[in-house]
Order: C-alpha cells, then structure tokens, then sequence
C-alpha cells in the first residue's frame, strides 16, 4: 500500500497548494495588475493558465485524495457506495438549482470550474460535494461509532451531523465565490442573508442529508472503528477548504461577514474538531488497531502500522 499512500499524499499536498496559490492570485496578484505586467512573458501566460485552471486542479486533486483515502481504508464497496450516490445526486440537485431555482435559489455559474454539464453546471462541482460532503460524514460516522452508539440513531446522528457541517462550509463558500471581485457563480435573486437566500442554506442541509442518507443505507451494518491518526485526512480536507473560503470572504468583503463566518466555525469547525478529539487516538504499533472489513462489512484487526502503508 505503500506506493498508494504516496499518492495519496502528493494528491492532497497539492490539493493544498493549489488552494493557497488560488488564495495568492485572487488576493494580492489579481487587484494589482502591475505585478502581473512586470512578469516575462512566459511568466503571464503560466499566470492566464494558473487562473484559468486553478479551480478546475484543486477540486480534482482533493476528490483524487479522498478517493485513494476511502478506497484504501474503507475499501472499493464502501468508497463506491457513497461517492457514486453523492456526484449523482448532488449533480441533480444542481441541475435542477440551475434550472428551476429549486432547492437552492436562482443562481448560475460563471466561468473558471470548467466544462459544464448540460450547459449549466461544472463537472467539478459534483466532485467537491464528495470529497467535502464524504469527509464530514465519515468524521461524524467514525466518532458514533467509537461510542458505541448503535442502529438508527447512529445512522441518523451521522446523516444531521455531516449535512450539518457541509452545510456550514457554505456560510463562507458561497460569499466568497458569488460576490467578492472574481465571482464563481451568482445568485439571480437578491440573497436575505448576506447575499444568500435563505433557501440555499436548507438546500445544501437537504442535498447533503439526500446523498448521506443513500450512503447510510448502502452502509449499514458497517462499523467504522477508526482512530484519530486514520482520520487525520478528512479532517485536514474540512478544515482547508473551510480556510479558503474564510480568507477569501473576512479579506474581499465588509465586517459584517464577521458573522456568517463565525456561525460557519461554530457550527462546523468547532465541531469537526471535536468528532476527531472523540474517536481513540493511534494505537501503539505492538496493538491492534480495529478498521473495516469492506468485504464482510464488520470490523477487523490488523497491526495499527499496516494501516498506514
């Protein structure tokens, strides 16, 4: 497994840069044209290039992490059963945003997050509900299960707390890429909160219930009996990308966006960081560190350092 955690690894180490060199562009090379002109030529036209692709590059190489993380931990089963359910449906639940203004308010997408799908949505937008949506499940999964909580209050408690903290990403996603200076997307219709309309926010609560609920079914059964050093990886994807869209938004917009990204901490930092305080931390190496069996779906143990190889 070796060469599959390097890859893992490389993945979202760039998944990172990506993020802090979108951050770079948007920030301080973008609102002074001159540090741009004063590039040789070669030096702009990677600029265009990086600007143009970058968001394209950050949501593939994060859905690429995540995909090796859950295929290798979890297993192929487990990391089909949800990453399949979660590009569709999020994927429908945008056409049909983009189309109707159900459920998320009327809005269309801009350029710069590539090819669109049907003309309306970009195909990297599915992927980031997974990779985002796969990693705030499995924190909230991971925890009830390290405490023994069991049947549907386990599986519901697991739905409500990671559509929760999905849902509190967008209390600065959605500022920071519909009304700062370089827009990803627009709301149509004036937003009641913060430029948001209220709807958005309980139809990213409902898309991500919708795709964590399927996942749940597709997983019953299943015991995810991890620890702290197993999950460091969809803590570090949550809590990224919380921060470019925190930074992007407390830096490009008035004080007032103060509030949504404290109620964006509140409701979904604080408790990310918290389910991953609540599973045990790494066993010692001479222990047995339990992990899930994608096969029979129940929980086996192997040599805490064979999980990370």
């Amino acid at each position: 497994m070796k060469p599959l955690v390097a890859i893992e690894r490389s993945c979202l180490l760039g998944h990172v840069l990506a993020l802090v060199f979108g951050l770079a562009g948007l920030l301080l090379v973008l609102p002074n044209p001159a540090i741009v002109a004063a590039l040789p030529p070669a030096g702009q036209a990677l600029f265009g290039w990086s600007m143009a692709g970058g968001g394209v590059g950050y949501i593939l190489l994060g859905a690429l992490a995540v995909a090796l993380y859950a295929y290798r931990v979890l297993g192929l089963r487990l990391w089909l059963s949800f990453m399949l359910p979660a590009v569709l449906l999020s994927l429908g639940s945008e056409l049909l945003g983009t189309s109707t203004g159900f459920p998320f308010g009327h809005y269309a997408y801009l350029n710069g997050l590539g090819y669109k799908v049907a003309g309306l949505v970009p195909f990297t937008i599915p992927l980031s509900w997974f990779y985002v949506g796969f990693s705030t499940y499995v924190l909230a999964r991971a925890a009830l299960d390290s405490k023994g909580v069991k049947g549907w209050f386990k599986e519901g408690g697991a739905i409500a707390l990671g559509a929760l903290l999905l849902t509190a990403w967008d209390f600065v996603l959605d500022p920071a890429m519909s009304q700062t200076p370089y827009p990803f997307w627009e709301f149509q219709d004036p937003g009641e909160f913060f430029g948001m309309p209220y709807r958005n926010l309980t139809g990213w609560l409902g898309t991500g219930a919708v795709f964590m609920g399927v996942g749940a079914l597709l997983w019953r059964g299943v015991s995810l009996q991890l620890t702290r050093s197993q999950l460091w990886l969809p803590l570090v994807i949550y809590l990224v990308n919380f921060s470019f869209g925190a930074v992007i938004t407390l830096v490009q917009l008035d004080s007032r966006y103060w509030i949504p990204t404290l109620i964006s901490v509140a409701l979904g930092v604080v408790p990310a960081i918290a389910l991953w305080c609540a599973v045990p931390p790494t066993a010692p190496a001479s222990e047995v560190t339990p992990v899930v069996n994608a096969t029979t779906s129940q929980p086996v143990g192997i040599p805490a350092s064979a999980s990370t190889k």
